[in-house]
Protein backbone atom coordinates (compact mmCIF):
# COMPACT_ATOMS: atom_id res chain seq x y z
CA UNK A 1 0.00 0.00 0.00
CA UNK A 2 0.78 3.46 -0.99
CA UNK A 3 1.52 6.09 2.01
CA UNK A 4 0.06 8.80 0.39
CA UNK A 5 -1.77 9.33 -2.93
CA UNK A 6 -3.50 12.27 -4.75
CA UNK A 7 -5.04 13.65 -7.38
CA UNK A 8 -4.54 16.90 -9.37
CA UNK A 9 -7.60 17.95 -12.05
CA UNK A 10 -6.99 21.18 -14.23
CA UNK A 11 -8.86 23.22 -16.70
CA UNK A 12 -7.10 26.68 -18.32
CA UNK A 13 -7.83 28.41 -21.01
CA UNK A 14 -4.96 31.16 -22.03
CA UNK A 15 -3.73 33.88 -24.54
CA UNK A 16 -0.16 35.06 -25.15
CA UNK A 17 0.51 38.45 -27.21
CA UNK A 18 3.71 39.66 -28.31
CA UNK A 19 4.01 43.18 -30.21
CA UNK A 20 7.80 43.81 -31.84
CA UNK A 21 8.15 47.09 -33.95
CA UNK A 22 5.06 48.03 -33.78
CA UNK A 23 3.60 44.63 -35.82
CA UNK A 24 1.39 41.66 -33.93
CA UNK A 25 4.84 39.33 -34.42
CA UNK A 26 2.90 35.91 -32.09
CA UNK A 27 -0.77 35.52 -30.75
CA UNK A 28 -1.31 32.13 -28.71
CA UNK A 29 -4.28 30.58 -27.00
CA UNK A 30 -4.41 27.19 -25.71
CA UNK A 31 -7.19 25.07 -23.82
CA UNK A 32 -5.89 22.50 -21.27
CA UNK A 33 -7.66 19.79 -19.29
CA UNK A 34 -5.87 17.22 -17.39
CA UNK A 35 -5.43 15.25 -14.44
CA UNK A 36 -2.31 14.22 -12.49
CA UNK A 37 -2.26 11.16 -10.32
CA UNK A 38 0.79 10.73 -7.76
CA UNK A 39 1.78 7.54 -5.40
CA UNK A 40 4.29 8.14 -2.66
CA UNK A 41 5.50 4.97 -0.85
CA UNK A 42 8.54 5.98 0.93
CA UNK A 43 11.32 7.87 -1.01
CA UNK A 44 9.89 6.83 -3.94
CA UNK A 45 7.04 9.14 -6.15
CA UNK A 46 5.43 7.54 -9.33
CA UNK A 47 3.43 10.49 -11.04
CA UNK A 48 1.08 10.03 -14.20
CA UNK A 49 -1.18 12.50 -15.99
CA UNK A 50 -3.99 11.83 -18.87
CA UNK A 51 -5.77 14.56 -20.95
CA UNK A 52 -9.28 15.11 -19.84
CA UNK A 53 -12.12 17.04 -20.22
CA UNK A 54 -15.55 17.87 -18.72
CA UNK A 55 -14.18 21.12 -16.64
CA UNK A 56 -14.82 24.74 -17.91
CA UNK A 57 -12.21 27.15 -16.22
CA UNK A 58 -13.85 30.08 -14.31
CA UNK A 59 -13.07 32.43 -11.24
CA UNK A 60 -15.15 34.67 -9.16
CA UNK A 61 -15.04 38.30 -10.20
CA UNK A 62 -16.67 41.15 -10.33
CA UNK A 63 -15.46 42.20 -13.59
CA UNK A 64 -15.46 40.04 -17.13
CA UNK A 65 -12.60 37.19 -17.33
CA UNK A 66 -10.30 38.32 -19.58
CA UNK A 67 -11.41 35.64 -22.25
CA UNK A 68 -14.59 37.94 -22.38
CA UNK A 69 -12.69 40.80 -23.23
CA UNK A 70 -12.19 40.94 -26.91
CA UNK A 71 -8.67 40.45 -28.46
CA UNK A 72 -8.99 43.84 -30.40
CA UNK A 73 -9.05 45.47 -27.16
CA UNK A 74 -6.07 43.82 -25.68
CA UNK A 75 -4.00 44.47 -28.75
CA UNK A 76 -4.89 48.22 -28.21
CA UNK A 77 -3.39 48.34 -25.05
CA UNK A 78 -0.09 47.01 -26.76
CA UNK A 79 0.19 49.72 -29.46
CA UNK A 80 -0.25 52.61 -26.99
CA UNK A 81 2.49 51.21 -24.70
CA UNK A 82 4.38 51.40 -28.09
CA UNK A 83 3.35 54.24 -29.49
CA UNK A 84 4.30 55.84 -25.89
CA UNK A 85 7.89 54.04 -25.66
CA UNK A 86 8.87 55.50 -28.76
CA UNK A 87 7.44 58.96 -28.51
CA UNK A 88 10.35 59.31 -25.97
CA UNK A 89 13.17 59.44 -28.35
CA UNK A 90 14.24 58.32 -31.71
CA UNK A 91 17.01 56.91 -30.22
CA UNK A 92 14.24 53.82 -29.48
CA UNK A 93 15.44 51.19 -31.87
CA UNK A 94 12.84 48.36 -30.96
CA UNK A 95 10.46 48.11 -28.02
CA UNK A 96 8.39 44.77 -27.80
CA UNK A 97 5.40 44.87 -25.60
CA UNK A 98 3.40 41.19 -24.54
CA UNK A 99 0.07 40.91 -23.25
CA UNK A 100 -1.01 37.24 -21.06
CA UNK A 101 -3.59 36.25 -19.23
CA UNK A 102 -4.65 32.51 -18.10
CA UNK A 103 -7.84 31.16 -16.33
CA UNK A 104 -7.14 28.14 -14.26
CA UNK A 105 -9.52 26.07 -11.83
CA UNK A 106 -8.07 22.86 -10.34
CA UNK A 107 -9.35 20.31 -7.80
CA UNK A 108 -7.13 18.44 -5.38
CA UNK A 109 -7.68 15.39 -3.65
CA UNK A 110 -5.83 13.15 -1.52
CA UNK A 111 -5.46 10.34 1.22
CA UNK A 112 -4.86 13.05 3.91
CA UNK A 113 -8.48 13.86 3.55
CA UNK A 114 -7.73 17.34 1.31
CA UNK A 115 -10.43 18.04 -1.29
CA UNK A 116 -10.29 21.49 -2.53
CA UNK A 117 -10.71 23.41 -5.39
CA UNK A 118 -9.32 26.57 -6.49
CA UNK A 119 -10.02 29.26 -9.37
CA UNK A 120 -7.47 31.47 -10.67
CA UNK A 121 -7.46 34.47 -12.78
CA UNK A 122 -3.98 35.94 -13.76
CA UNK A 123 -2.90 38.69 -16.35
CA UNK A 124 0.17 40.42 -16.79
CA UNK A 125 1.97 43.24 -19.12
CA UNK A 126 5.44 43.26 -19.92
CA UNK A 127 7.24 46.28 -22.03
CA UNK A 128 11.13 45.78 -22.89
CA UNK A 129 12.79 48.85 -25.26
CA UNK A 130 15.97 49.01 -26.37
CA UNK A 131 17.53 52.31 -27.17
CA UNK A 132 20.79 52.62 -29.37
CA UNK A 133 23.44 55.39 -30.08
CA UNK A 134 27.03 55.58 -31.62
CA UNK A 135 27.28 51.55 -30.99
CA UNK A 136 25.80 51.66 -27.51
CA UNK A 137 23.01 49.96 -26.13
CA UNK A 138 20.93 49.67 -23.77
CA UNK A 139 17.43 48.23 -22.07
CA UNK A 140 14.96 49.38 -19.85
CA UNK A 141 12.19 46.68 -18.76
CA UNK A 142 9.13 47.01 -16.57
CA UNK A 143 6.39 44.91 -16.07
CA UNK A 144 2.77 44.79 -14.38
CA UNK A 145 0.42 42.22 -13.30
CA UNK A 146 -1.56 40.53 -10.43
CA UNK A 147 -4.19 37.53 -9.49
CA UNK A 148 -6.88 40.06 -11.42
CA UNK A 149 -8.80 40.30 -14.67
CA UNK A 150 -8.46 42.76 -17.36
CA UNK A 151 -9.39 45.18 -14.48
CA UNK A 152 -5.45 45.35 -13.96
CA UNK A 153 -5.37 48.03 -16.57
CA UNK A 154 -7.69 50.31 -14.56
CA UNK A 155 -4.98 50.61 -11.98
CA UNK A 156 -1.73 50.50 -14.14
CA UNK A 157 -1.01 52.87 -17.14
CA UNK A 158 0.71 50.96 -19.70
CA UNK A 159 1.75 54.42 -21.57
CA UNK A 160 3.14 55.46 -18.34
CA UNK A 161 5.04 52.50 -17.29
CA UNK A 162 6.40 52.29 -20.92
CA UNK A 163 7.79 55.94 -20.57
CA UNK A 164 9.28 54.86 -17.89
CA UNK A 165 11.45 51.55 -19.52
CA UNK A 166 12.27 53.75 -22.22
CA UNK A 167 13.47 56.93 -20.44
CA UNK A 168 15.89 54.51 -18.63
CA UNK A 169 17.34 53.22 -21.64
CA UNK A 170 18.08 56.47 -22.96
CA UNK A 171 19.63 57.80 -20.07
CA UNK A 172 21.95 55.14 -19.70
CA UNK A 173 23.29 55.28 -22.78
CA UNK A 174 25.10 58.49 -21.95
CA UNK A 175 25.73 57.46 -18.17
CA UNK A 176 29.94 56.76 -17.61
CA UNK A 177 30.94 53.40 -16.87
CA UNK A 178 30.54 52.26 -13.31
CA UNK A 179 33.30 52.33 -10.89
CA UNK A 180 34.80 49.09 -9.65
CA UNK A 181 35.31 47.83 -6.02
CA UNK A 182 34.01 47.38 -2.82
CA UNK A 183 31.90 50.28 -1.58
CA UNK A 184 28.62 50.93 0.45
CA UNK A 185 25.36 49.98 -1.73
CA UNK A 186 21.94 51.53 -1.52
CA UNK A 187 18.97 49.36 -3.10
CA UNK A 188 15.67 51.21 -3.39
CA UNK A 189 12.92 49.32 -3.20
CA UNK A 190 11.28 50.32 -6.78
CA UNK A 191 14.29 48.30 -7.64
CA UNK A 192 12.67 44.91 -7.04
CA UNK A 193 12.79 41.95 -4.78
CA UNK A 194 15.10 39.87 -7.09
CA UNK A 195 18.22 39.89 -4.76
CA UNK A 196 15.74 38.55 -2.02
CA UNK A 197 14.07 36.18 -4.69
CA UNK A 198 17.23 34.43 -6.04
CA UNK A 199 20.02 35.15 -3.18
CA UNK A 200 17.77 34.24 -0.35
CA UNK A 201 14.25 33.09 -0.83
CA UNK A 202 15.26 29.90 -3.16
CA UNK A 203 17.54 28.44 -0.30
CA UNK A 204 14.95 28.41 1.88
CA UNK A 205 12.73 26.13 -0.25
CA UNK A 206 12.32 22.77 1.53
CA UNK A 207 13.97 20.40 -1.58
CA UNK A 208 17.28 22.41 -0.77
CA UNK A 209 17.18 21.84 2.62
CA UNK A 210 16.26 18.08 2.57
CA UNK A 211 19.08 17.42 -0.20
CA UNK A 212 21.53 19.54 2.30
CA UNK A 213 22.77 21.52 -0.62
CA UNK A 214 21.10 24.53 0.31
CA UNK A 215 23.13 27.38 2.93
CA UNK A 216 20.27 27.58 5.31
CA UNK A 217 20.37 23.66 5.56
CA UNK A 218 20.20 22.41 9.41
CA UNK A 219 20.05 26.47 11.02
CA UNK A 220 16.45 26.86 11.97
CA UNK A 221 16.17 28.90 15.26
CA UNK A 222 20.10 30.38 14.26
CA UNK A 223 21.17 33.74 13.35
CA UNK A 224 21.39 33.77 10.02
CA UNK A 225 20.85 37.67 9.08
CA UNK A 226 20.80 41.29 10.60
CA UNK A 227 17.95 41.91 13.13
CA UNK A 228 16.46 44.65 10.96
CA UNK A 229 15.81 41.70 8.17
CA UNK A 230 12.55 39.63 8.70
CA UNK A 231 12.03 37.33 5.62
CA UNK A 232 8.37 37.04 4.64
CA UNK A 233 6.26 34.47 2.00
CA UNK A 234 2.76 35.75 1.52
CA UNK A 235 0.58 33.85 -0.47
CA UNK A 236 -2.79 35.79 1.04
CA UNK A 237 -2.07 38.70 -0.09
CA UNK A 238 -5.17 39.96 -2.44
CA UNK A 239 -4.49 40.43 -6.10
CA UNK A 240 -0.97 39.66 -6.06
CA UNK A 241 0.39 37.60 -8.65
CA UNK A 242 1.98 34.23 -6.74
CA UNK A 243 -1.18 34.68 -4.61
CA UNK A 244 -4.00 31.76 -4.69
CA UNK A 245 -6.87 30.10 -2.47
CA UNK A 246 -4.88 26.92 -2.00
CA UNK A 247 -1.82 25.72 -3.58
CA UNK A 248 -1.40 22.76 -6.01
CA UNK A 249 -1.65 20.12 -3.72
CA UNK A 250 -4.71 21.70 -1.53
CA UNK A 251 -2.90 22.99 1.25
CA UNK A 252 -4.70 26.64 1.66
CA UNK A 253 -2.41 29.64 1.27
CA UNK A 254 -0.54 31.10 4.26
CA UNK A 255 2.20 33.85 5.54
CA UNK A 256 5.21 32.19 6.47
CA UNK A 257 7.75 33.74 8.57
CA UNK A 258 10.75 32.43 6.88
CA UNK A 259 13.23 35.02 9.00
CA UNK A 260 12.17 36.97 12.13
CA UNK A 261 14.39 40.22 13.07
CA UNK A 262 17.92 37.84 11.35
CA UNK A 263 16.68 34.26 12.79
CA UNK A 264 15.53 31.71 10.61
CA UNK A 265 12.06 30.35 11.72
CA UNK A 266 11.08 28.25 8.60
CA UNK A 267 11.39 26.95 5.36
CA UNK A 268 8.74 26.93 2.25
CA UNK A 269 7.45 23.27 1.90
CA UNK A 270 4.70 20.89 -0.14
CA UNK A 271 3.77 17.85 1.40
CA UNK A 272 6.42 15.44 0.22
CA UNK A 273 9.41 17.22 1.72
CA UNK A 274 7.64 18.00 4.74
CA UNK A 275 6.57 14.54 5.72
CA UNK A 276 10.32 13.99 5.18
CA UNK A 277 11.34 16.79 7.24
CA UNK A 278 8.96 16.53 9.85
CA UNK A 279 7.63 19.73 9.46
CA UNK A 280 4.11 21.13 8.77
CA UNK A 281 3.57 22.06 4.82
CA UNK A 282 3.47 25.75 4.28
CA UNK A 283 1.19 25.68 1.28
CA UNK A 284 4.28 25.88 -1.38
CA UNK A 285 3.40 22.84 -3.63
CA UNK A 286 3.07 24.53 -7.15
CA UNK A 287 3.23 23.33 -10.46
CA UNK A 288 2.91 24.65 -14.11
CA UNK A 289 -0.02 22.59 -14.56
CA UNK A 290 -1.09 18.93 -14.48
CA UNK A 291 1.39 16.87 -16.23
CA UNK A 292 4.14 18.14 -13.29
CA UNK A 293 4.27 17.16 -10.13
CA UNK A 294 4.98 20.09 -7.31
CA UNK A 295 7.80 21.25 -5.61
CA UNK A 296 8.66 23.99 -3.17
CA UNK A 297 8.00 27.22 -4.55
CA UNK A 298 8.11 30.75 -3.16
CA UNK A 299 4.58 32.52 -4.04
CA UNK A 300 5.18 36.64 -2.60
CA UNK A 301 8.37 36.92 -0.70
CA UNK A 302 9.47 40.25 0.25
CA UNK A 303 11.87 41.77 3.01
CA UNK A 304 9.15 42.98 5.75
CA UNK A 305 9.59 47.12 5.65
CA UNK A 306 11.24 48.68 8.75
CA UNK A 307 11.04 52.42 10.05
CA UNK A 308 13.71 54.64 8.39
CA UNK A 309 12.86 56.76 5.59
CA UNK A 310 14.88 56.31 2.21
CA UNK A 311 15.62 59.75 2.30
CA UNK A 312 17.71 59.14 5.43
CA UNK A 313 18.94 56.16 3.90
CA UNK A 314 20.57 58.15 0.74
CA UNK A 315 21.54 60.71 2.92
CA UNK A 316 23.68 58.52 4.86
CA UNK A 317 25.65 57.23 1.81
CA UNK A 318 29.12 59.25 2.02
CA UNK A 319 30.09 58.04 -1.49
CA UNK A 320 28.43 54.29 -2.96
CA UNK A 321 26.01 53.81 -5.93
CA UNK A 322 22.65 53.78 -5.47
CA UNK A 323 20.75 50.99 -7.11
CA UNK A 324 17.25 51.91 -8.85
CA UNK A 325 16.32 48.75 -10.91
CA UNK A 326 17.93 45.27 -10.75
CA UNK A 327 18.26 43.34 -14.16
CA UNK A 328 18.69 39.47 -14.15
CA UNK A 329 21.47 37.71 -12.08
CA UNK A 330 22.80 34.43 -11.24
CA UNK A 331 22.72 32.92 -7.67
CA UNK A 332 24.27 29.36 -6.53
CA UNK A 333 22.00 28.27 -4.42
CA UNK A 334 24.84 26.01 -2.44
CA UNK A 335 26.97 28.53 -0.95
CA UNK A 336 24.59 31.52 -1.86
CA UNK A 337 26.87 33.37 -4.36
CA UNK A 338 25.38 36.01 -6.51
CA UNK A 339 25.38 38.20 -9.62
CA UNK A 340 23.38 40.78 -10.47
CA UNK A 341 23.18 43.38 -13.10
CA UNK A 342 22.00 47.04 -12.72
CA UNK A 343 19.53 48.37 -14.85
CA UNK A 344 19.75 51.77 -13.78
CA UNK A 345 22.71 52.84 -11.21
CA UNK A 346 23.90 56.43 -9.83
CA UNK A 347 26.78 57.44 -8.19
CA UNK A 348 26.22 59.25 -4.65
CA UNK A 349 28.44 61.21 -2.94
CA UNK A 350 27.76 63.34 0.78
CA UNK A 351 24.87 61.96 0.58
CA UNK A 352 23.79 63.48 -3.27
CA UNK A 353 22.98 61.59 -6.00
CA UNK A 354 25.25 62.35 -9.06
CA UNK A 355 25.68 60.38 -12.22
CA UNK A 356 24.42 57.93 -13.80
CA UNK A 357 26.36 54.73 -14.33
CA UNK A 358 26.34 51.91 -16.68
CA UNK A 359 27.36 48.30 -16.54
CA UNK A 360 27.59 47.94 -13.21
CA UNK A 361 26.98 44.64 -11.24
CA UNK A 362 26.92 43.51 -7.52
CA UNK A 363 28.76 40.57 -6.79
CA UNK A 364 28.23 39.10 -2.99
CA UNK A 365 26.93 36.19 -1.17
CA UNK A 366 23.00 36.32 -0.12
CA UNK A 367 23.46 35.68 3.36
CA UNK A 368 26.31 37.71 4.18
CA UNK A 369 24.07 40.37 2.39
CA UNK A 370 21.33 39.70 5.11
CA UNK A 371 23.99 39.71 8.23
CA UNK A 372 25.18 43.16 7.16
CA UNK A 373 22.46 45.42 5.86
CA UNK A 374 22.44 48.63 8.58
CA UNK A 375 19.45 50.67 7.07
CA UNK A 376 15.55 49.48 6.32
CA UNK A 377 12.91 51.64 5.12
CA UNK A 378 9.48 52.15 5.46
CA UNK A 379 8.52 51.58 1.42
CA UNK A 380 7.68 48.35 -0.43
CA UNK A 381 7.43 47.76 -3.75
CA UNK A 382 5.58 44.19 -5.19
CA UNK A 383 7.32 43.36 -8.92
CA UNK A 384 5.60 40.65 -10.51
CA UNK A 385 7.81 37.70 -12.58
CA UNK A 386 7.77 34.54 -13.19
CA UNK A 387 10.49 31.96 -11.08
CA UNK A 388 11.91 29.23 -13.27
CA UNK A 389 12.81 25.96 -11.55
CA UNK A 390 12.37 23.04 -14.18
CA UNK A 391 8.88 24.62 -14.57
CA UNK A 392 7.39 28.47 -13.94
CA UNK A 393 4.93 29.36 -11.41
CA UNK A 394 3.74 33.26 -11.49
CA UNK A 395 5.41 35.21 -8.31
CA UNK A 396 6.26 38.56 -6.89
CA UNK A 397 9.26 39.90 -5.14
CA UNK A 398 9.97 43.05 -3.66
CA UNK A 399 12.26 44.61 -1.04
CA UNK A 400 12.08 47.86 0.66
CA UNK A 401 14.86 50.35 0.59
CA UNK A 402 18.11 48.78 1.88
CA UNK A 403 21.65 49.91 2.53
CA UNK A 404 24.74 47.67 2.29
CA UNK A 405 27.61 49.24 3.85
CA UNK A 406 30.15 46.79 2.02
CA UNK A 407 29.31 44.96 -1.65
CA UNK A 408 31.66 44.56 -4.68
CA UNK A 409 30.66 46.45 -7.57
CA UNK A 410 31.59 45.14 -10.77
CA UNK A 411 32.14 47.87 -12.96
CA UNK A 412 34.91 48.90 -15.59
CA UNK A 413 36.93 52.18 -14.15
Amino acid sequence: MPDFTDTFEESSSSLSVVLEDGRIDKIMTGEESGKGVRTIKGLEIDYRYENARGMRPHAPTRSPLPDHIPINTKISILHKADKAARSVSNLIKQVTVSYGDKTQLIKVKNSDGINRSDSRSRTRFVINVIAEKDGVIQTGYETAGGLIGFELFDKENVESLAKKAAERAVMMLNAPHAPSGEMCVVILSQAGGTLIHEACGHGLEADFIYKGISVYAGKLGQKVASELVTVIDDATIPNAYGSFGCDDEGTPSQRKVLIENGMLRGYMSDIYYSKLLGIASSGNGRRENYTLKPHPRMTNTYIERGSTDPRQIISSINEGLLVKKLGGGQVNVTNGDFVFDVQEGYLVKAGKIETPVRGAMLIGNGPKILEEIDMVGNDLTFITGTCGKGDHAPVTDAMPTVRIPRIVVGGRN
